[in-house]
């Protein structure tokens, strides 16, 4: 195929974010397509991980009916108006096969025909001059039409690129002689290749765990390396720091069985011309920085991977951050530099970094599905989706407390996506699932109209969960005499009140073992008594202007 062919949406890649994309367009009605390199969906999941097991969690066995509950432990499907296809169909394993991805990803584009466009691979990308508004179905752009070139001589020219296309490429440091080291992704699996064999794995993520854990029964010494404290999930609760299912490696280090867990930065990696063997240089943190020189049979390098954002022109190039690694965008996930450029998937892990959960399928499907109502909020004038609520205490604190006893978006995307309640001159409007960030930017343009005060609601750990161990109670029971009773280091809602971009004062809802806050007396009737003397201030009209406290404060 060749020539030349106008669309209005150009999603770059088909694995979860594209897919989701394309679903989300095609509900839409927009004009759109779908292009990815391999021959079906996923393809990134038919060679990631490399020992063939996800860690997203699979919990078919809830005890719930409602499928929205069911989403909260449900970290592989993807998101769809009529409940299907999900994952949990496919298979029953908690941590289940990454060939049961592939399968699934294809079943859920056929079910919903999305147009995807296989074996099309983007070889370059440039921007063409502005020009008039012919052949789009939308307006049109204000800015000249991306051109994406494939590799069978086709241009695909697009108002809007939304580039799903993961990170491709291995990160790796700038490290003297680091191109003598085996990467991740091309090292062998077969653990009887390492028998014997000294070892050093260079990376601090589940990638490097994941290896080391697999050489565990053939190695004789294995080293992982990295700088800086071992950050674990279970803790942090941010699910890219060290699972409990990758952390068998610990054990072996702690319990003197030859393997260890080195505290430090290489300084150089070089070949020993008498045996061959590397000869890795490392400064360890925990001894004043002295450099030890140890040797290796093998060295692999688990550093986590990057965008490639070569394929674009230099002029139309998105900028890059985080050691360059992804692609630097605003609150709307749009390039800072390239606008109608937009990034769905584990790209948009920028905006909420080793926070919450964007760089995985069970926060950015929601993150998806934000962006899709942004873009019809800026290109097909509609409004973001919205219920008009009576001006009282009561009617905000029974709907919120309905939303947060439901929602999985909120639960997934702590602290990142919240709902807002929108009180304006005429009118309370409730949203849904905004971006916390993106809320105050677009208030600020005036893209919701005239707005006094409004309140974000989230759901959040305490400040500092991530610095105590949650298992010792000595540490869990100070905290509780600290605050009658709450440990609010647990995932628990938060209701603020901002006004012109400053928060007012805030509410937090006292945390429960089973995540139902739905208490009269410890939930409810606070939660009323807030919003009656903060959101509502006695003596003022339904929807009349706000009153302006002095200071923030909590309750």
């Amino acid at each position: 195929m060749s020539g030349e062919e106008r669309i209005d949406y150009l999603v770059a890649g088909a694995g979860p974010a594209g897919i989701q994309a394309g679903y989300f367009l095609e509900r839409a009605g927009r004009d759109y397509l779908v292009v990815e390199e391999g021959a079906a969906p996923g393809t990134f999941f038919t060679r990631f991980p490399r020992h063939r097991t996800l860690i997203s969690s699979n919990k078919v066995h809830t005890g719930w009916d409602d499928p929205e509950l069911r989403l909260r432990v449900d970290w592989n499907s993807l998101l769809s108006e009529e409940g299907g296809p999900l994952f949990t169909e496919v298979t029953s394993r908690y941590f289940p096969a990454a060939d049961d991805m592939v399968g699934y990803l294809a079943d859920f584009a056929a079910t919903h025909r999305l147009r995807i466009r296989h074996h099309t691979r983007i070889t370059h990308i440039s921007r063409a001059a502005a020009e008039g508004t012919e052949g789009s179905t939308d307006g049109g752009s204000p800015r000249g039409d991306f051109l994406a070139r494939t590799g069978d001589g086709t241009v695909l020219r697009a108002k809007r690129l939304i580039m799903a296309t993961g990170v491709t490429r291995p990160y790796v440091p700038p490290i003297p002689g680091v191109e003598l080291a085996e990467q991740y992704s091309d090292v062998s699996v077969d653990p009887d290749d390492f028998t014997g064999k000294r070892v050093l794995i260079v990376g601090r993520g589940n990638s490097a765990f994941e290896t080391a854990d697999n050489l565990i029964e053939r190695a004789a010494v294995i080293h992982v390396l990295g700088p800086g404290s071992l950050r674990l999930a279970w803790q942090t609760h941010f699910v890219g720091h060290l699972r409990a299912v990758n952390n068998n490696f610990l054990d072996t280090y702690q319990l003197k069985s030859q393997n260890a867990l080195l505290d430090g930065e290489i300084v150089s990696i070089k070949r020993s011309e008498e045996d061959g063997k590397y000869l890795v240089a490392v400064k360890f943190v925990r001894v004043n920085e002295v450099v030890k020189e140890i040797s290796y049979d093998r060295v692999i390098m688990a550093t986590g991977f990057r965008f490639d954002a070569s394929i674009f022109d230099e002029e139309c190039r998105p900028e890059l951050t985080i050691k360059d690694r992804f692609p630097a965008q605003t609150e709307a996930w749009e390039s800072t530099n390239v606008p109608d450029v937009y990034f769905a998937g584990t790209i948009t892990q920028v905006r909420d970094f080793k926070k919450s959960t964007s760089g995985f399928i069970h926060g950015f499907r929601y993150g998806v599905r934000a962006l899709s109502r942004v873009l019809s909020t800026r290109y097909h004038d509609e409004q973001w989706p919205h219920t008009e609520l009576p001006a009282t205490a009561e009617a905000v604190a029974d709907t919120l407390l309905t939303r947060i006893n439901r929602t999985s978006a909120l639960w997934q995307l702590f602290g990142f996506l919240g709902d807002a309640v929108l009180v304006g001159p005429d009118s309370v409007g409730y949203y849904e699932e905004l971006p916390v960030e993106y809320l105050h930017s677009a208030l600020g343009e005036g893209e919701f109209g005239p707005v006094d005060r409004y309140l974000t609601i989230t759901l959040e750990y305490g400040a500092d969960h991530d610095k105590v161990n949650p298992f010792d109670i000595t540490v869990n029971r100070l905290s509780q005499q600290d605050t009658g009773g709450l440990d609010s280091r647990y995932l628990h809602p938060v209701v603020r009140l901002w006004q012109d971009g400053k928060v007012v004062s805030e509410h937090h809802l006292t945390e429960n073992l089973e995540n139902e806050w739905d208490s009269e007396d410890v939930h409810r009737a606070p939660l009323v008594r807030y919003l009656a003397t903060d959101l509502f201030p006695a003596g003022e009209q339904a929807a009349g202007s706000a009153s302006t406290p002095t200071a923030p404060k909590t309750s």
